[in-house]
């Protein structure tokens, strides 16, 4: 049922956001007298403007969403606290071997789970989270590896590639959706004669709807191509072993958990959904990133 839940808010915030891109950019057309070429390569384009603008607006706020989201409290790195200090001076750490232009900021948040998560619109402008469940359940040296592998995501520039990919995806969602609707809703109809705005708009939300959960397989399976990437730069940067460690104290915690935390959780360290459900899921089992590891693979 959590699933199914969790579906339906997905659905809603994504018809609102492409409702609000669609309408937005109809009213900045009409405001200066903007005109797209007709037909086909004329849809094509408004519709990247639409998946693009969206894909980037959500990059540009991932930092102060994720603040709002989870209640992230951003450590001032002279704290008198032992262990937050360590905190930040071991990001910074991992910061300065990965090469990043700039620290990263460092953040905690109050939440029993074990997870972590970085993000940001680039590498000049990041932030590492973690909540106070993994700090509390975590060694010194699971830390680290699971730092590392956050540090990796920012210096591969995966908050920017998982944009683009979702602009690409965004474009042909919106194309195809709005081109299906209109073959539809014009069909059985006579010569010149359109169909029902309405009936056309409905379809539209429809495919949008429907075309967005095929297309997340997709963006999904790259992020989860990605995840096993950042596990290898978590590995160099903080040692083999160190990873390794912390992605074994994870999965022996998420052992104890039920039920798992659904297939289109976002910025989870793991997802344990299985079948079809895994088609969904942003990252790998955590059994398989132990084992690439291990091989070296």
């Amino acid at each position: 049922m959590i699933w199914f839940k969790r579906i339906g808010l997905f659905l809603l915030v994504n018809a609102l956001v492409i409702a609000t891109i669609s309408i937005t950019s109809t009213l900045i057309f009409s405001i200066f007298g903007i005109q797209l070429p007709q037909g086909a390569q004329g849809l094509l384009i408004l519709c990247a403007i639409m998946g693009f603008s969206g894909s980037f607006i959500s990059l540009m706020m991932s930092k102060f969403i994720a603040k709002k989201m989870y209640g992230v409290q951003i450590i001032d790195p002279k704290t008198d606290r032992q262990d937050l200090r360590w905190l930040v001076e071991t990001v910074h750490h991992l910061a300065k071997s990965a090469g990043l232009p700039a620290l990263p900021e460092v953040g905690i948040y109050d939440s029993p789970e074990i997870n972590a998560f970085a993000t940001g619109p680039s590498k000049k402008n990041s932030l590492v989270a973690v909540s106070t469940g993994l700090l509390r359940n975590m060694q010194q040296d699971e830390i680290e590896g699971v730092l590392g592998h956050e540090i990796s995501h920012i210096r591969n520039g995966d908050m920017v590639t998982m944009a683009l990919l979702q602009g690409v995806v965004n474009t042909f969602v919106l194309f195809l959706s709005r081109i299906l609707a209109s073959i539809i809703a014009n069909s059985g109809n006579r010569d010149g004669e359109r169909g029902s705005p309405m009936t056309q708009w409905m379809l539209t939300m429809l495919f949008d709807m429907v075309f967005t959960i095929l297309a997340s397989i997709l963006v999904n399976y790259f992020s989860r191509r990605r995840e096993f990437r950042a596990d290898a730069g978590g590995a160099c940067l903080a040692g083999k072993e160190k990873m390794i460690s912390g992605l074994k104290k994870l999965q022996a915690q998420f052992e104890m958990i039920e039920p798992d935390n659904g297939g289109v959780s976002t910025m989870k360290i793991s997802n344990r959904s299985s079948g079809f459900r895994a088609l969904f899921s942003t990252h790998p089992p955590l059994q398989e990133r132990i084992l690439r590891l291990e091989r070296g693979s």
